[in-house]
């Protein structure tokens, strides 16, 4: 049986994440406590208790979410789970790539420290939206984006499923492009509460910052092939990796085809690693007959690990 761990990306967060790994598993509280060094600050404290604003703040949330991603990981890697290929949301893909030994745990909290700040300033407050559009085809979806626009900046952001589609833009483009899809037939089409645009042409000049620092990190060669946001490509070259990790900033993901992919690799189980379960809904919905597990809290480590570990 092949196995993928799964990472999630930002939308994750909620206050007590991670909270009951650290306190279960010694190898989760060392993660944290790396966070806080490696930050000069206490984001584990933000994890545990918030308060829930701060935690939602963009360059708060990603390391936050990548540490509690890291902390479940060697949980259940203590534990004796391994995976055969790796794959991350967005943000995730900054955990996955931790989880495949490109990227040195503390490096990957300070470049999506930066890579939060640099997406919030990308585009002024209020000017940049995203929306979801749930129940309309791809065909859809293309057609209300560019006829929306004409307004500004719209396309898809997140290709999440068949029939889950986040578009993101200039706001008024996509608000006009929420009521196109409605008019349209989509089963719901509604803006979503986020501090930025993220995954669009919006975001070039967070991408070109990004790049620049990314440039000193070191991206070693991966132990374990990634399926990459961008294009849903395996990959096991570093320097891939980093192009593909500045690519995704201004480009939709593609996680339907990341998971298709995955899939067509003879994948059968599916770990998701970190706060919430979204992934594992998205796949469960792709692929009913898929194994599906995850770990966020001291009891999932508990039941997954009784499966996929000693």
């Amino acid at each position: 049986m092949k196995t993928a761990f799964v990472f999630p990306g930002q939308g994750a967060q909620k206050v007590g994440m991670g909270l009951s790994l650290a306190e279960a598993c010694p190898a989760a509280k060392a993660v944290f406590e790396q966070t806080d060094e490696a930050l000069g600050m206490r984001l584990s404290s933000l994890c545990f208790e918030g308060p829930e604003e701060e935690l939602r703040l963009t360059e708060n949330t990603q390391p936050a979410i990548l540490a509690t991603s890291i902390a479940a990981l060697r949980c259940l890697e203590g534990r004796g789970g391994r995976a055969d290929f790796v794959a991350g949301h967005s943000l995730g893909e900054y955990s996955a790539l931790v989880a495949a030994g490109a990227l040195q745990f503390e490096d990957a909290l300070r470049v999506v420290r930066q890579r939060g700040q640099f997406m919030q300033e990308a585009v002024p407050a209020g000017e940049g939206a995203m929306a979801a559009l749930l129940g309309a085809d791809a065909e859809t979806v293309e057609a209300v984006c560019r006829e929306a626009s004409e307004r500004g900046v719209c396309s898809p952001a997140n290709i999440n499923s068949p029939n889950q589609v986040v578009i993101a833009g200039h706001k008024s483009a996509v608000e006009y492009a929420v009521t196109l899809a409605r008019q349209r037939g989509a089963k719901r089409a509604v803006m979503l509460a986020v501090s930025a645009p993220f995954h669009c042409a919006l975001m070039k000049p967070a991408a070109e910052r990004l790049a620049r620092v990314l440039a000193d990190t070191v991206v070693a060669d991966l132990n374990v092939p990634l399926i990459t946001n961008v294009d849903a490509a395996l990959i096991t070259s570093g320097d891939t990796a980093r192009a593909a990790l500045v690519g995704q900033v201004a480009s939709p993901v593609r996680w339907s085809e990341s998971i298709k992919r995955l899939l067509d690799e003879g994948v059968t189980r599916f770990v998701e690693l970190g706060p919430g379960k979204v992934l594992s809904g998205l796949i469960k919905r792709m692929q009913p007959d898929a194994e599906i597990l995850n770990v966020e809290d001291a009891p999932s480590l508990e039941a997954t690990a009784a499966i996929v570990g000693f």
